[in-house]
Order: structure tokens, then C-alpha cells, then sequence
């Protein structure tokens, strides 16, 4: 499956649905230029169902380019309308180059032409998505803009037609109609038939761009019927699942797309309604493409369940068929496109709403059940005036029996005001008769199993007081009712368990509840309804409830992943793999086996097929088996490792616990892991010094003259002594002189800490005194007039070097050029001292003092040390 296919698999669930033969792979011609909406035949809008999945792949793949999938709004959608507008191939010549200028393309974007110079094709340029040739007349003036979309060219040279990109010439022709229709500038030319402006053809600025490919994306994602296919999965409530769908076809926020679905809805292209639900409360929110609707003929129904003073009647879906189907709908499965373009007809049978059931019709002689009042024949009766689901069997036998029902006035004696099932009509001789027969079986007239009271004791009519639960298990409340007390607690604990599941498969804990619920929908979707349940617990428990893998993949759900809510693409790698296996097994029979019947081909096929299956379970125990062993020996390498780390962790305390009883190695303190608090202050103070000297001496002495350079190191310790002694005496005042002559070693570690942050804080002032000292030398001057001639002769500042913004520019690069030489010079001038320091280590390392004192001895001493030594 290529990338384009995936992709565009995403929203559409519908392509793999019943069509009819006709219509399987029926293209639409290319319409002729109308006003959009019109509802004919011709309209840009009414495409085939084919026509519709491969102009909608097309444009995805489009999107999903690496070269264009990283731009914003404008330019992909100027990369789909040059894309529309590219010439098809003609024979053995692939020439899908356009012809186009900057102001007629800002036309299409609803942006000025300069905005379409600057920021559009620049950025299709930069990703290699559009290659330019600017056209020229016979004076070398621009008359023009040859333009090819890569993508379309890769796809042509690489995939060849089988590419989603590769459109013929029709199609291509369709996709520029449409985009005509919903968002084209309009043309009036001479002696030709006017192109009228599309839908968003006065929708211009910030934005324009955005609702356009939004309108175009929504249109190719939108079926006959003029809905909107929505997104699956848990969706924020504020945004809503249609600008969820929405930000998914964009690629962008949520909260965005909302903001591009207002304006749309503003627009009157796009309205947003609630779909029906059996309990007349809001249901999940739909978004209907007017003019799709329109073009095929259809209207913006309400929703809502019809009601009236009398009996209640649910609205009746398009698609439903028999009793249930719309009145004077004739035809509405047998009915085949023009051409095959889908019509109205078409949009009931096979894109009919997602709640539409097809019954099955009913028959014509059938006793009537129901009281003439009640005589119209289908479920929707029997509800009485209030509007509330029809009675079922046993709904009120854990009540008393001489409970009256509180539900006055309804037209039905049969649903509001009959007697419960084994009650006793107060006016009917016959319990008379009955009585005692009566009294021996309970309250409700039927016989109590062993437990039964305790479990309608226990049992709840609300849903549980977790919020968590009232959200996942709200669309089977109804169900919940019917449940015993210990049927509640174990669906609640069920309920609880996918909660958890779901939360580990990486769904967020706050949107796990809506997509349980959504589940449960989906699950009495399939059903029928909630009245079609007859058993409420094992439903939950076996259908309604659990997780249902389509595929190995952990995170599939119906063929739906639970983290993305996307479609899962194992399940269609496994589809495509299962096609591709049994095309090549009947290609395989064809070869080995010509000239078979259809029935005798087809058994053979089946056999194959079974054997084939065999064999792939037969792999799926090894593999099993193989996963097992794989799984032991990890779960084994794991517990070495964890014993081993645990072994070293062991060591590592030993050793740290001998470490930490060694003695100081300066004074002597024991349990101080070798070198006590103070000794190490008093270690660091010392470096702090020596980096102090050479500071100082790297900032002003002369390098190459040891005595200057002395005399600068003698200086900077002097500097740290008198700080350190100031800091002392500072921090003796603040101190209780009395505690630290009590306690010796703290007024050790005390003064210990002083030294060590004194000394920091000198290094600090030393460094920042050398790199200012080094700062003025001649080469950091002459840098810094470099720099500052360099930024006065930048191409903004050429017309006015001396104006007030370019003397400021050139003032801070030379500033910063001034700094970067100081700390040049700082690092080259400490690297040449510590090169001495070292040479001079090593020379006096090298000469023992066995050996220098006979050459000491051998001195002659001057007047002054000899006197010393005579006296």
C-alpha cells in the first residue's frame, strides 16, 4: 500500500462498503463549468464515488509529501492548484510543467501578489517542492511562470500510473473544476463563456488560505449524502469531533480548526448539527457540506426526534428501507447513477448515516397487535404521550404490587395504566378467584429464587458515583436498569478493567472514559438498539465491553487505533497481504491447472487456501512457542542482571563504607573519608591562590621577566590574605565568639569556609581586572577599529555610516570584538605561565638536593652572609 494510500485511508471508512456493480469503478466525466450547487448533473461538485477516493488520494498524497508536508497553509495550497492546473502526459513526452504568474496564482490563494513572491514560492522553492522558470517575451520582459510540482514529477518517473499523484488528463481537468467551484478567482474572457467565481472566491487575507484548503479537503472527505466523515477516538468537548476531523485533514490544533469551522459556517458552506439518539438527548455532533448536499439534490433535515401531543414517533433515517423508509422513495436500492455519478438514490443505499439500519420489510396480512389509535405498524408505537421507551417484559416486577404507576394521561391503557405482569386488576373478578394462588407467589406473581431480594436490594437505578464510570457506561444506561446488583458490580469491574487497559495502551486517562463510551456506541450500532438486547449482562460482558483486535497490533479496536483514533494500518497490511496471497494462489491454479470450471476452480482455490491456513498456524504455534522461550530467557537475563546490580551495589557500600572510616590525610580527624571539610576548604583556598597570582601576572607583569612576574603572584596572595582576614573579622561580629572557642574544629571549618568563598570571589575581580587590562592593549584597539569600520560599511548603513543606529551598531561590535581579543589574550597568556611553572617543576625535580649542595658549599659568601655566619 503506498504512503498516499494509507494516508488517505485515514477518514474514509466506507471503502470497502456494498456498491453495486455499475458502479464499482465508474468514473465520472469531466463536467462542464456551472454554478456549484446547482444540483445538476453537471455540477463540479457531484463527483463519482471513484472519482471522489482518488482525487481525494491524490491530494493527500500530495500533502504528505516530505516537501511540502513541513510548509503552512498557502503554500500547499498553492502546490495543490498548480498541481490541478499541470498538463497530463501525452504519449512517449512527460511534460507536467504549468503555466501561471504571481497575481493570477494570489487570485486562487486570496492573498496580494507580493505575498505570493515572498512567502509562497520561496518556501515551495526552499523544500525542493516546485522548480520555477521565469518566462520571458522577445524584449526580455516577464510574461510568465513555467511551474513543475516535483512531487508529481517523482511520482511519474519513480511509481509510474500506479502512483496515487499520477491523475490522467480527466482527472486532473475534475480536480481544477472543483477547486474552480469551491474557491476560483472567476474569469470573463472575450468571446467565451464567463467562469463564475467559486464558493470562497470573496474570502481574502490572513486565513483565506487555511479555509480554502480546509473547504477543499472536507468536500473530497465528505459522501453523497453531504455529511462529513468524522474522525473516531476520543475528541476534546469544546472543539467537538468535526474540528477534530477537521485539524487531522489540516494538520493542525484542534482549537484552530475550530476558528477555520466557524468561519466556513459563516461562510454558508458548512452547518453543524446533533445526530439523533433514541433518548431525544444530544448525540454526537455531525457537519454537513451544503453545497455537496445541494448538488446532489438533498436538504438540511433536522435531526431531532419528531414529537407531538399524541404518540411518539422516531425520525425515520434515510437509509432505512420497507416500512421504515421515506415515503414516494422508489427505488431508492435498485436505482444506478448516470454515467456513474452518484445520485440522491445512491447517497441512501450506500452513504447512508452511520445510525441507519436496514430492515427487513414487512408483511402486507399481518393481524394488527395494537388498538386502531395505534394502527400505524411500526416499533416507534406504544409509547403513550410522554414520549418515554415502550414497557418491556418484567421492566417493573422488583416493585410492590400495590404500587400504582405515576405516568397519568396517556392514550395507550395498555402501555401506562395495564397492570404489571402477575399484578391483580383491582376491577377484574378473576383475582378474586385467583387470590390465594396468588399470595403463595410474592409481590410480583412470580416465584423469588434463593438470593433474589438480596440482589434487588442491592441493586442500583443510577449509574456508579465515579464520574469516570457515569461517562463510559452513559450510552447503556438503559441497559445498566435491567442489571441485578451483583450483575452491576461485575460490569462495573469490567468497565474499571478497560478504563485501566486503556490507560496502558497510551490513551489519556481523562479521554479513556469517552472512548469507552464511544465503544458502547458503536457496539449497539451493530445491535440494532438498545431494545434489541434481551440479555443486558452478557452483552456487556462478551460484546458490549471488551476490546476487539482486528489485527496482532495491541492498539487496534475494530480496525481503529485506541491512541491515534486513526485507522489501524496492521489491519490494512493484513487485508492487503490476504488479497495479495489469494490472487497469487489463483494466479498459481490458473497456470497449473487451465481450463477448470468456476466451481471446480473455486474449490481448489478454497483448498489451497485451507492448507495455507494450516500451515500459517502450524507458524503461529512455532512463533508462539519461540516467543515463550525468548520470553524466559529476557525474564532470566533480567533477574542476573538484577542480582548482579544488586551485587554491586553491595560492593560499592562496602567500599564507600571504608572510605568514609579513613582518616584525613592533612590532620589526622578520623571517620573524614580521607580528607575532612576543612582540609579540602583549605586545599581549594590554595589552588584558589595560585590561580589568583596567575591572573594577576597574565593581566600586568611582563611575562618574560621572572621577577615581575613574582612580584605579581606576591601581590595577588597579599590581596587574598588581607581579604580573607577582612571577611574573618567580619564574620567574628556577627558570631558567637564564646561557641567557636569552645569548639575548636568548628571555628577550624568555620574559618576554613570563609577562606575558600573569599578567595572566590578575589579570583573573580582578578579575572575581571585582567581581561579590562588586556582589553586596552593595542590589539584588542586595533580589532575593535576593525570591527567598528566593518559594521559602519554593512549595506544598511552605506548611505549613512555616521547616522545615530549605525554609529551604535558599530560601537557594540567593537565592544564585543574588544571582549572576544581580552579573553584571547587572558587564555594564551595563563597557558604561557603555567608552561613555566611547569618547565621550573620539573627542572628542581630533576636536581636533588644531594646533588646541588656540594655545588652550594663550593659558593663564595658576599660581606653581608658572611658576617651573619661569623656571628
Amino acid at each position: 500500500m503506498s504512503a498516499g494510500a494509507a494516508s488517505a485511508a485515514v477518514l474514509d471508512h466506507s471503502v470497502d462498503e456494498p456498491r453495486l456493480p455499475a458502479q464499482r469503478n465508474a468514473l465520472r466525466a469531466v463536467p462542464a463549468s456551472g454554478q456549484p450547487g446547482d444540483g445538476g448533473l453537471d455540477d463540479p461538485l457531484r463527483l463519482g464515488r471513484a472519482m471522489r477516493l482518488r482525487l481525494r488520494d491524490a491530494v493527500q498524497a500530495l500533502l504528505a509529501d516530505p516537501s511540502i508536508a513541513g510548509l503552512k497553509d498557502a503554500p500547499k495550497l498553492a502546490a495543490v492548484v498548480l498541481y490541478a492546473k499541470s498538463r497530463a502526459p501525452k504519449g512517449e513526452k512527460d511534460d507536467n510543467q504549468t503555466s501561471i504568474w504571481g497575481a493570477e496564482l494570489g487570485r486562487w490563494l486570496g492573498m496580494k501578489e507580493s505575498t505570493v513572491h515572498h512567502k509562497v514560492l520561496p518556501a515551495l522553492r526552499g523544500t525542493d517542492a516546485l522548480h520555477t522558470q521565469v518566462v520571458r517575451n522577445a524584449k526580455g520582459h516577464p510574461t510568465g511562470l513555467n511551474c513543475l510540482v516535483m512531487p508529481l514529477w517523482n511520482a511519474r518517473k519513480s511509481g509510474g500510473a500506479a502512483h496515487p499523484l499520477a491523475l490522467n488528463k480527466a482527472e486532473l481537468a475534475t480536480l481544477l473544476h472543483l477547486c474552480e467551484a469551491l474557491f476560483g478567482p472567476g474569469w470573463t474572457p472575450e468571446d467565451k463563456e464567463p467562469t463564475p467565481p467559486g464558493l470562497l472566491a470573496g474570502r481574502k487575507g490572513k486565513g483565506a488560505a487555511t479555509d480554502r484548503l480546509g473547504l477543499l479537503l472536507m468536500v473530497l472527505n465528505t459522501r453523497a449524502s453531504g455529511w462529513l466523515q468524522l474522525c473516531g477516538g476520543s475528541v476534546k468537548k469544546r472543539e467537538g469531533r468535526g474540528a477534530a476531523t477537521l485539524a487531522r485533514l489540516l494538520g493542525c490544533s484542534p482549537s484552530g480548526a475550530r476558528k477555520v469551522l466557524a468561519r466556513l459556517t459563516e461562510a454558508g458552506v458548512v452547518a453543524r448539527q446533533r445526530k439523533a439518539t433514541s433518548t431525544r438527548m444530544n448525540g454526537r455532533g455531525k457537519v454537513m457540506l451544503l453545497p455537496v448536499a445541494r448538488a446532489y439534490g438533498r436538504t438540511l433535515a433536522p435531526v431531532e426526534a419528531v414529537s407531538g401531543p399524541g404518540t411518539v414517533f422516531s425520525a425515520r433515517p434515510d437509509g432505512a428501507c420497507g416500512d421504515h423508509g421515506p415515503a414516494g422513495a422508489a427505488g431508492a436500492l435498485g436505482t444506478s447513477g448516470i454515467g456513474g455519478v452518484e445520485g440522491p438514490g445512491d447517497a441512501a443505499d450506500q452513504e447512508r448515516p452511520d445510525g441507519a439500519e436496514l430492515h427487513a420489510d414487512h408483511a402486507s396480512g399481518v393481524t394488527p397487535v395494537v388498538p386502531p389509535q395505534l394502527s400505524c405498524g411500526f416499533s416507534g408505537e406504544g409509547r403513550g404521550g410522554e414520549g418515554r421507551r415502550p414497557e418491556r417484559v418484567r421492566v417493573r416486577e422488583d416493585q410492590a404490587a400495590d404500587g400504582e404507576d405515576a405516568a397519568a394521561g396517556s392514550t395507550s391503557p395498555v402501555a401506562e395504566g395495564g397492570p404489571l405482569c402477575g399484578e391483580k386488576p383491582k376491577e377484574s373478578p378473576v383475582d378474586e378467584r385467583d387470590g390465594q394462588r396468588a399470595a403463595g407467589a410474592g409481590a410480583g406473581g412470580w416465584p423469588k429464587t434463593v438470593g433474589w431480594e438480596k440482589a434487588q436490594q442491592q441493586r442500583r437505578v443510577g449509574l456508579p458515583a465515579d464520574l469516570r464510570l457515569q461517562v463510559a457506561l452513559g450510552p447503556v444506561s438503559w441497559l445498566w436498569e435491567r442489571l441485578s446488583g451483583w450483575q452491576q458490580d461485575q460490569v462495573e469491574a469490567a468497565a474499571n478493567a478497560e478504563l485501566a487497559q486503556l490507560t496502558g495502551l497510551g490513551v489519556a486517562p481523562e479521554g479513556a472514559p469517552r472512548l469507552l463510551a464511544d465503544r458502547l456506541t458503536d457496539r449497539l450500532e451493530e445491535t440494532g438498539g438498545e431494545a434489541m438486547v434481551d440479555k443486558p449482562f452478557p452483552w456487556l460482558i462478551r460484546r458490549g465491553l471488551p476490546q476487539r483486535q482486528a489485527c496482532s497490533h495491541r492498539k487496534c479496536d475494530d480496525g481503529v487505533r485506541l491512541d491515534t483514533g486513526q485507522d489501524c494500518e496492521n489491519c490494512d497490511n493484513v487485508i492487503h497481504l490476504r488479497r495479495a496471497r489469494r490472487a497469487r494462489i489463483g494466479a498459481d491454479i490458473d497456470r497449473e491447472l487451465p481450463g477448470l470450471s468456476d466451481s471446480d476452480r473455486r474449490r481448489v482455490l478454497e483448498e489451497r487456501l485451507r492448507e495455507h491456513a494450516a500451515a500459517e498456524a502450524e507458524d503461529l504455534v512455532r512463533r508462539q512457542e519461540q516467543a515463550r522461550a525468548e520470553k524466559s530467557w529476557r525474564a532470566a537475563a533480567r533477574a542476573a542482571a538484577a542480582e548482579r546490580a544488586e551485587r554491586e551495589r553491595q560492593e560499592a557500600a562496602a567500599a564507600e563504607a571504608v572510605r568514609q572510616a579513613l582518616p584525613c590525610e592533612d590532620c589526622g580527624r578520623d571517620q573524614a573519608a580521607g580528607l575532612c571539610e576543612a582540609c579540602d576548604h583549605r586545599r581549594q583556598t590554595e589552588t584558589l591562590i595560585g590561580e589568583a597570582g596567575l591572573l594577576a601576572a597574565a593581566g600586568s607583569a611582563d611575562l618574560t621577566d621572572p621577577g615581575d612576574v613574582a612580584a605579581a603572584t606576591a601581590m595577588a596572595r597579599t590581596a587574598i590574605g588581607s581579604s580573607i582576614a577582612a571577611a574573618w573579622q567580619e564574620f567574628l561580629q556577627i558570631t558567637d565568639v564564646a561557641m567557636l572557642e569552645a569548639n575548636p574544629e568548628a571555628a577550624k571549618d568555620a574559618y576554613a569556609f570563609t577562606a575558600f568563598q573569599t578567595a572566590q570571589q578575589v579570583v573573580q575581580e582578578f579575572q575581571d581586572t585582567a581581561l579590562t587590562m588586556l582589553g586596552r592593549t593595542e590589539e584588542a584597539e586595533a580589532e575593535a577599529r576593525r570591527a567598528y569600520k566593518a559594521e559602519q560599511g554593512r549595506l544598511w548603513f552605506q548611505y549613512n555610516p555616521t547616522g545615530a543606529d549605525a554609529v551604535a551598531a558599530a560601537t557594540e561590535a567593537a565592544d564585543a570584538a574588544r571582549e572576544r581579543v581580552a579573553e584571547y589574550l587572558l587564555a594564551t597568556r595563563l597557558e604561557q605561565l603555567r608552561g613555566q611553572a611547569a618547565a621550573r617543576t620539573e627542572m628542581a625535580a630533576a636536581a636533588p638536593w644531594t646533588d646541588r649542595l656540594p655545588e652550594l658549599a663550593a659558593r663564595s659568601l658576599d660581606g653581608e652572609a658572611a658576617e651573619a655566619v661569623i656571628a
